[in-house]
Formats: C-alpha cells, structure tokens, sequence
C-alpha cells in the first residue's frame, strides 16, 4: 500500500495575513468580515463546539435556573414549552404481534408506569414533564436506567431517574486511567464512543442541605446506563446549553428595568402634604406636632422625623418652605418598549409572543392560527428530533429488556425478534381544534377523498384508533339493547336527521303491540 505524504503545506491567507501584499487596504469580499471603524468593536471568538460551552456552561446554567425562578417571562416560556410538548403524557403504542399480546403489553407497561421513578415521586407521564423541563431550563438533563432485583416488587424489575445535569463536572477533563479521555466529564474510548459517565454521588449545590458526604467523590457510571438529553447546535458539541442563553441578559436587565419603573411609580405616589409647627409656650425650645399635640420626633440636629408614605403629612421647621415632588411618569412609550424585548425573549425560547404573554390585541383569527402552527411545529421537532429517540425509545426498549429477562413477556424468541418487538409507536398529546367545525370538516373531507386516514387523524389528536372502535362498538352494541335511534350514529342517522337503510342484523327490535301474542285475535 502506497503512503501518501504532504508536502510544503502552506496557511491559506486571510485578510490580516503578512502574506497578502497591501493587506490592511484590501476590501473584504464580505461586508462581515470587515475591520473598519463600524465593525471594529466586534470580537467574534475562534472557538470550537465544546471549548466556549464548558468554560462558560456553569454560570450560564446557573443563571438560566435563577431567571426560571426569578423571571416571571423566563419561567412561564418554560411552562408553555411543557404545557404544549408533554401536555398529559406522550403516549406508547405497541406495533409488534397480536391483539392479544398487544394487550396484555399495554396493560403490563401501564401497571409499571405508575412506580416507574425510582425517587418514589412521579408516574412515567410526570418523568417526561420533568425532564422536558430540566432540558429546556438548563439545557441538558441527564435519565439513569436503574435494574431493580426481582424482590423488590415491581411489576417490572426496571425504573428510571433523572439526574440534573450539575452532577455531571462539565469541567472535568482528564485522563482515565484506562487511557480513555475525559471531556466535560464524559468518558470516551479511542474511536470517540461514549463508555462511560463521571458524576457526583449528590448534587454539588446541595452540599449545605445534607449533613453526609459524597459531593466532591465521584462515580463512573457505564454509558449503557445513562441517557443524555441535549440538543445538539454544532457539530461535534458534547453538553447542551440552554436555549435562553442568547437573551438572558436582556431578561436580566428587563427586571432591573421594570423594578426601577415600579419603584418610581410607589415614589410618585407618596404624595405628602407639609406644615409648620407651632411652639409650647411654657418649653420654646420643643416644636410640637399641631396634629397630635405630641412632640415630634426629632434627629440629631432636632429636625422633626416622619416616614413618607402615602398621606404623610410632614412638619417642617420654622423657615422652612415646601416644594412638592414631581417624579416623571414611565411615559407611554413604555409598553411598547417592554413590548419589543420581550419578543426577542419569546422568539428565542420558541414560544409566540402571543402565548407568552396571553396578549392577543390586534391579532385576527387567521393570523393567531398561522402563529400556533408555527409554534406547533417548532415543538414537533424536538419531540421527534431529540425527546422521543432520546429519552422515550430507549427507555421503552431497556423497560422490554427487563421484562423478558424476568420472563413477563412470554414471547418466543424475543432477541431474534427483537428490534420488530421493541419497534413503538408514540402518540403526543394531540392540538386542539383552532376552529372545530371547520376543522373537522377538513379532515372528513381529506379522509373521504383518500388524502388521509381515519387512523392518522385519531392519532394526530393524541389518540388510540384502536381504542376509539372500541367504545364505538360499545356503545353501539349498549344502544341497540336500549332500542335507542340516536342522532350522533350514523348507520341509522344521517349528517341531515334523516333515517339511514340499515344493513341486515341492524334492525331494531319491534315495539308494534301486534307482536304481542296476547293481542293477537283467535
């Protein structure tokens, strides 16, 4: 084989290289590369995925979890994120084998989804809240498989815990003993895969809640173990990193800025009157409050004292004037300009402002839809980018694991099987009808001219087809033993009200008092 050699490698020149002759007077080709006298305070730093995030992750988390706490804007971005991303739960369904086994599947994992945490705090639907949450207040989360012993008492001897992502030193890199290197406490092995996690035994910011140790000691956890929830921004980025770090700043200063206001406000109305005291004649030296005939507190240099607060009326000393206080109004630009930064707030945490702030003035029916399908969408691909493959599927599949090495499954050859048995279909809470009648008119009308199913659209609302032909046969089945003719069944009445051809089998049971053996004539 043939080795291949570089030779008289040689920089590519830049703009501020000493190779190009006149550099310092050559034009850019692009106006953003520019060093003039507008793009000279620019300082964009030549940094790689990895090294600006973990040099400035702990701050930038920290200070993102104080917003969400602190920030009423923060704090409720998050909430609608979570509202609208997990709503009630993202939901499984089983693909693989019959009915039958379908069944029995479903009602396994729903019995182990109620003890699925392994803090004894939330259902498996709240696990999916909570660490949609934690990933989008901090921009990462971390989720540890926990295998349980068959005498603990779960239905399935597996459960899950979420780990915040403090725990994880994004500041440790060395390396392992093994040889393998430690990035941003991540262990990888020679050919750069993830075999293993560092991480503290307790959270790093609990150490003055708890009195034991453990905070500074860590623990190498398998990779097979941990889940890591981020969304990747560059190639090669290793931790996440909040989505609010672009305007956190801004946040940071809008409170300060709307404090200062509110402040200037309670200030302007301590409106106070002032009056002069009078004298006791018996004492001249003292000054007498007039209003109570209590002598007035006094300072050092025995000026009356007197808190100013709404209707104070304040004593002045003899030779005194008053001058009454005029503090400038917040003006009535001030909305809008509140109103233009928390855009920028709500656009970068992916949440309309209309949601954000319930503010709907000026906005038309159609452009409020056109603003939701957005919104929709932009939480449709991290539910099937980054939640559902991430966190959801893996935890599904190690759940499947844990069943069949407990034999729960009774599934003949599962491993041969393995990934057709696992294969899920996750079902998101579904949107509500912007406008229900026209809404669902379009669907009829998609499904009858074969542009959709009738499937795809029950699942689209959050869903079970399944189950939905279920009680419709249920409650058709009920109906019939009651002799009930209702409007909302359409094999026996129309979209009009009327009488609809019943197909054989359907027909009602006879109320006819001629059928009545006993009024039958001999």
């Amino acid at each position: 084989m043939k080795d291949w050699t570089i030779l008289n490698v040689k920089p590519i020149p830049t703009a501020s290289s000493s190779l190009l002759p006149n550099a310092t007077a050559q034009q850019p080709d692009y106006n953003a590369a520019g060093q003039g006298r507008r793009l000279r305070s620019w300082r964009a730093p030549v940094s790689g995925p990895n090294t600006t995030i973990v040099r400035d992750l702990p701050i930038i988390r920290a200070r993102a979890r104080a917003a969400a706490r602190n920030d009423p804007w923060a704090g409720a971005a998050i909430e609608k994120g979570d509202a609208n991303g997990i709503g009630t739960g993202i939901q499984a369904k089983m693909i693989f084998g019959s009915e039958e086994l379908q069944a029995a599947i479903k009602k396994l994992w729903v019995k182990w989804m109620k003890v699925s945490d392994a803090d004894g705090v939330l259902s498996f639907y709240g696990q999916q809240y909570l660490a949609w949450h934690e990933w989008s207040e901090a921009g990462e989360v971390f989720v540890r498989k926990r295998a349980r012993r068959p005498s603990d008492g779960l239905p399935v001897p597996f459960q899950v815990q979420i780990i915040e992502a403090e725990q994880c030193p994004a500041d440790l890199n060395t390396i392992a003993s093994n040889g393998n290197k430690i990035r941003a406490g991540i262990e990888f092995n020679a050919i750069g895969q993830r075999v293993a996690y560092w991480m503290y035994k307790e959270h790093p910011g609990d150490a003055s809640f708890y009195s034991f140790g453990g905070f500074n000691q860590l623990s190498r956890i398998p990779a097979k173990e941990i889940l890591h929830l981020f969304r990747p921004m560059r190639a090669g980025q290793i931790r996440g990193i909040p989505d609010s770090v672009s305007v956190l700043v801004k946040m940071f200063n809008i409170e300060n800025l709307d404090d200062a206001v509110l402040e200037r406000q309670k200030i302007a109305n301590l409106f106070a009157g002032f009056y002069k005291p009078g004298f006791d004649p018996e004492n001249p030296d003292s000054m007498i409050d007039e209003m109570t005939d209590d002598e007035a507190e006094t300072d050092y240099d025995d000026v009356p004292l007197a808190g100013l607060e709404p209707g104070t009326m304040q004593e002045l000393p003899p030779g005194y004037s008053t001058d009454f206080s005029n503090p400038p109004s917040p003006g009535a630009e001030y909305g809008e300009f509140l109103r233009g930064h928390l855009l920028a707030v709500a656009a970068r945490n992916g949440v309309p402002y209309e949601v954000l702030t319930g503010d709907l003035r000026n906005v038309s029916d159609r452009a409020l839809k056109l603003i939701l399908n957005e919104f929709r969408r932009g939480l449709e691909m991290k539910q099937w980018l980054f939640f559902i493959p991430q966190f959801c599927q893996p935890i599904r599949e190690a759940w499947f694991d844990s069943a069949d090495v407990a034999g729960l499954l009774n599934i003949d050859d599962y491993q041969a099987q393995r990934d057709e048995i696992v294969e899920t279909l996750w079902v998101p809470q579904g949107w509500p009808y912007s406008h229900p009648v026209q809404d669902v008119t379009a669907d009829l009308k998609a499904i009858r001219g074969g542009l959709d199913s009738r499937d795809d659209a029950i699942l689209r609302r959050g869903a079970d087809p399944e189950q939905i032909d279920k009680n419709i046969d249920t409650g058709n089945t009920r109906a019939d033993g009651y002799g009930l003719v209702l409007d909302s069944d359409p094999r026996k009445t129309s979209s009009a009200g009327l009488t609809q051809a019943r197909a054989p089998g359907t027909e009602l049971p006879s109320t006819d008092s001629d059928d009545d053996p006993e009024n039958k004539e001999d």
